[in-house]
Formats: structure tokens, sequence, C-alpha cells
């Protein structure tokens, strides 16, 4: 297992005569045997965060340091053995069309000097975890997009990785063949004690396999902590729009005077208490349901609704009083559902 801490890093590229700003002073400690997502829109930065934690992307400011050694005192012969103990799997595979299976997982081995016999006894054993024993002799060619995910991630464990990047490696699945990779990720996260780092613009990747979270916006940090706690109250616009769409933005509820809609997340003991029915029953008024949904949280079957309240201005707060009082997380939505 290993622990990524990143300082203060920066990284700026210069593009005709142009400074474009990809990344400004983010700071982020990762922990071992962690999973943990970064998430953004597209554009954001996150791409070129996660090249910079192996350093295929120098930062223009700032440290990575794994396991507290910085990679920028490295040589570029230390920089490359330490670069094998990241490995790195992508949204578009990356396998070499020309070999089979089982030398796209040796191809890593190779770089290394690994021997050939010593090199295919170590991609069986890989091939058993990633369940695909039985296409070791098949080309990239003849498989379906789950298939070629898999080997892709074989091939980034061929080295005994402490970590492994995951740059948007469910973006080209669809939700069954995502569901998954992500379920095979996190038995390798399990029985490995890797530590994994998910990119993905996908919230639902994030609540499905991430017990932490960064989301990244326009190169900055804008929010940091547990999925739970941002997917039920998240702070930053970037989160916001990240875990309900463009089409629903969130405000303090310091401002609900002035809209009456909220969105409401259940946890585990709001989930079984009829809670909409309650509040209609003691208010005696009407509270209409405009949207209602359920996400699966680190496992956890979490709802989520967005409502619309009556009028009255101290009614609308004797309704969100009385749903806090219950353990709900309540945030107000400020645009039309």
């Amino acid at each position: 297992m290993s622990e990524i801490e990143i300082k203060n890093l920066s990284k700026k590229f210069e593009i005709k005569g142009n400074t474009v700003v990809a990344l400004e002073n983010i700071n982020l400690k990762i922990e071992q045997g962690d999973i943990f997502g970064i998430i953004g829109m597209s554009g954001a930065g996150k791409s070129t965060l996660v090249r910079s934690i192996n350093y295929l992307e120098k930062p223009t400011e700032g440290q990575v340091l794994i396991d507290g050694v910085d990679l920028s005192g490295l040589s570029e012969k230390e920089l490359r053995k330490k670069r094998s103990e990241i490995g790195m799997i992508f949204q578009n595979f990356n396998l070499l069309d020309q070999r089979n299976v089982l030398d796209n997982i040796c191809f890593p081995l190779e770089i290394i000097g690994v021997k050939k016999k010593q090199a295919r006894v170590r991609a069986r054993e890989l091939l058993k975890i990633v369940n695909l024993t039985e296409k070791e002799k098949a080309y990239p060619a003849q498989l379906s997009g789950g298939q070629k995910q898999r080997v892709a991630i074989a091939r980034a464990l061929a080295t005994n990785p402490k970590i492994l990047l995951c740059d948007e490696a469910t973006s080209a699945l669809d939700p069954q063949t995502t569901g998954a990779i992500l379920k095979l990720l996190k038995t390798i996260n399990e029985d490995l004690g890797i530590t994994i780092v998910v990119i993905t613009h996908q919230m639902s990747v994030v609540t499905e396999i991430c017990k932490k979270v960064a989301i990244i916006d326009n190169g900055r940090l804008v929010e940091e902590g547990t999925v739970e706690k941002i997917f039920e109250s998240p702070k930053s616009d970037a989160a916001k729009e990240l875990i309900s769409g463009k089409e629903i933005k969130y405000t303090p509820l310091e401002s609900l005077d002035t809209n009456r809609k909220i969105r409401i997340v259940f946890n585990d003991n709001s989930a079984y208490e009829p809670v909409i029915s309650n509040v209609i029953l003691k208010f005696n008024t009407p509270v209409n349901i405009l949207r209602a949904d359920t996400r699966n949280v680190n496992g956890k079957a979490v709802g989520e609704m967005v409502l619309s309240l009556p009028e009255d201005d101290s009614l609308q707060k004797e309704i969100v009083d009385y749903l806090v009082s219950k353990g709900l997380a309540v945030t107000e939505v400020t645009e039309n559902v």
C-alpha cells in the first residue's frame, strides 16, 4: 500500500504565447489502501492531475510525494523505478492490437527485463484475478469493451504496483459493464491492498466505489471529503452540478424565504420513516415531489428528493426544521427542476 501527498501543486502550459493554468495550488492527501475519487467536468484539470501523480506531467510548482518520497528529487532512472510501483488504466484501454491478451499483459514485464517464462506465469495469475483465463490467446479486436478493460487492469497490475490510477476507466463502457469493472476494482483494492485513485466525471462511479472524493473545477480543488458527506450536503457549485445535473442549483438555507424548492437526502435512520406523509399530516398542507431518485453510495441505498413547499414563509421554516429534526440533509434548490 502507498500514501500519496500533493502539496501546493500547480501546472501551467504555454500555448501560442499564452499561459494556460491547468491546475492551481492543489493540496491533497490520499491514504494508503484508500479508493479515492477525483471528479470534475470535462476540462476541469483532473486528467492533468492524475498524470502529475506519476510525473508523466511534471508540475510547474509544488510537490508530489509517494510514501514521503518527493518525485521531483528523483533522477530519471529512479523515477522510472518509482513509476513501476504505479499502475495506470485509461478510457481507451491502450492495448497493443498486434499482441494477444497474454502478451499484452507481459509487455510491462518485458520492459523491466523479466524473463519471458516468468512473465507468462505472472500474466496467467492476473488473468485469473480478472476472470479472463479463457481469453489468453485472443486479440484485442476479438474482445468486448469490458474484456479489453479487464486486460488493461491485468496489465497495470503486472509489476505489482502499490498504486493504481484509473483515468476515466469506465467512460467508454455501458452501465452494466461499468458496474462489473467497478466491482473488480473494489475486489482488487480489498484483496491486494492497492491504493486506487479514480478519475471520472461521473458521480455514479464515485458513489459506487470511492470512500473519499475531491471535486476539481477550473483547475482548482473546490471541495473534499467523504463521499457520503459531499453527496448529502454539497457545498460547491461544481459538486452540486455533478450530483444533480446542470438543471438544478442550490444555495444555503438562509435564503429559503425567497424560494420554495428543497432537496432532501435520506440517511439510514430516516429511510424507513414515511417522512413526506408525516409532513402533510402534521402541517395539513400539500408538499409536491418534483423529483425522486435512489443512489448507491458506498454500498448503501441513499434516497434523495426535490420538494416544492407551500408559499407561507413561516410554514416553510417549520417544515424544514421538522425535516432536519428527523435526520434529513436539507438544501435549497434555486432553479427550475
